[in-house]
């Protein structure tokens, strides 16, 4: 293997990085052209692709899916889902179809405002820091206006500029935490370049100010970044019937054990993290899916999902049930931010067409729809765990799979389904069957 190092290696052309890779790793010469199998015909919408990512050398195909039926605050419609896990596409159409049949989803956000902060160390008293504060705040708004202008214009921009004490973490450490309404972009590089330019006026103001001296004069700027935790940023999501509509023709007797069941798994994801990192997992399933098909930062929302579960003082599950009075209501909040204007969203063919599907919300209303999918998919979860298991669903989904690596030809999939039908699925009793079957 050659280790040699390649300094700027994205400059390169593709072929010449493909050429690189065959030859550090003693690739077949062949596989350039493999590689541009995976790559669309269209050269448009190939340099559309090429460009969202950087040293490219193909494409990475995943399913673009449908799931129907999902009813949203009483609108019928189509969730487009980008997952490598069918799984979880079936989990997601079953759930929307459930409910569909029992009034299905609702959804409202809570609020929308997004973070970043301005990390810096300065050594004068905490007391003159906030005497001096309003006039620093007035200062930092208005040297950063030109950058807010079209987002004002929007109805956006800062919303909050606080002063936090920090020195319990750092000596002479204070943090400047601003709020900002970013309407229907995610807002990353607007936050980061207003967060840039409130550093550099701060740092700024200490120098010229003729209240500093001495020390006082040195502002060290430390960091100023958007903070990808939104608690301000917030939508709910829920749905409830009665406990005995919950399974379609079994016994009063039979939903109530189901409910308390259900309920059971709730409490267990609120208070135990082992079952509460994958409880909350599975919503992530439905949220990720979601994010990914409208072409949204998944990473992000998964992270602010994650701290928010959090909040309380340990990790626990985002989601919650109530059985009163022979309702049984479930439901999700938590904490996300998204964006329906620029970026990945208005650039990726795909993207923009999951966005018509979607009937081009605004980014509150796709913050409905990430919430609703990640309620759906965990009430499929759960609704399997506690009756049937999630091993059935699932590894019928997994037989597909299973079936193509095993090169088995596509014509005895049904006959092989049907076996399986009532039996336990894992890869060797599959490879078993087709070892004995194969010729009949």
């Amino acid at each position: 293997m050659d280790d040699s190092i390649i300094p700027g290696f994205s400059k390169y052309s593709k072929q010449w990085r493909i050429d690189a890779l065959i030859q550090k790793y003693n690739l077949d010469a062949g596989l350039g052209a493999w590689l541009s199998t995976f790559e669309v015909s269209d050269l448009k919408i190939q340099k559309i692709i090429d460009d969202l990512s950087e040293n490219q050398v193909s494409n990475f195909h995943l399913p673009f899916s449908i799931a129907p039926n999902f009813v949203v605050n009483g609108r019928n419609m189509f969730f487009p889902l980008v997952s490598e896990e069918s799984s979880v596409v079936a989990a997601l159409a079953n759930a929307a179809g459930y409910w569909a049949r029992r009034g299905g989803f609702y959804a409202e956000v809570l609020g929308t405002e997004k973070k970043g902060q301005v990390h810096f160390q300065w050594k004068g008293k905490a007391e003159k820091l906030h005497l001096l504060f309003p006039q620093i705040k007035e200062r930092l708004l208005e040297q950063s206006a030109y950058l807010m202008t079209k987002m004002v214009e929007r109805g956006g921009g800062v919303s909050s500029l606080e002063l936090k004490e920090m020195k319990h973490i750092l000596p002479d450490y204070f943090q400047l935490d601003i709020g900002f309404q970013t309407c229907d972009v995610m807002g990353a590089n607007f936050i980061n370049s207003c967060l840039e330019q409130f550093a550099k006026s701060l740092q700024e103001y200490f120098r010229t100010s003729e209240r500093t001296d001495g020390e006082e004069k040195d502002c060290k700027i430390i960091m100023a970044i958007l903070s990808n935790y939104t608690p301000d940023s917030r939508v709910r999501a829920w749905m409830e019937c009665p406990v005995t509509d919950l399974l379609e023709g079994q016994s009063e007797e039979e939903n109530s054990r189901f409910a308390i069941a259900f309920e059971q798994a709730i409490r267990i994801s609120q208070f135990d993290i082992s079952r509460a990192v994958t409880h909350n997992k599975g919503i992530f399933n439905g949220i990720d899916a979601l994010a990914l098909a409208t072409g949204n930062d998944f990473r992000a929302i998964e992270a602010c999902g994650h701290a928010f579960a959090t909040r309380k003082g340990s990790y626990s599950g985002l989601t919650d049930v109530e059985i009163t009075d022979g309702t049984f209501r479930f439901s999700i909040e938590l904490a996300m931010a998204v964006g329906v204007v620029g970026g990945v969203t208005s650039v990726h063919p795909l993207a923009k067409l999951a966005m018509q599907i979607l009937g081009n919300p605004t980014a509150s209303g796709l913050m409905m729809y990430m919430a609703t999918a990640g309620l759906a998919s965990n009430f499929a979860a759960v609704k399997a765990l506690v009756s049937v298991g999630i091993q059935q669903g699932h590894m019928k989904m997994h037989l597909n799979n299973i079936l193509t690596q095993l090169n088995i030809p596509k014509e005895r999939y049904p006959e092989i389904q049907r076996y399986f039908q009532d039996k336990t699925i894992s890869y060797s009793a599959v490879e078993q069957y087709w070892k004995t079957h194969q010729d009949d």
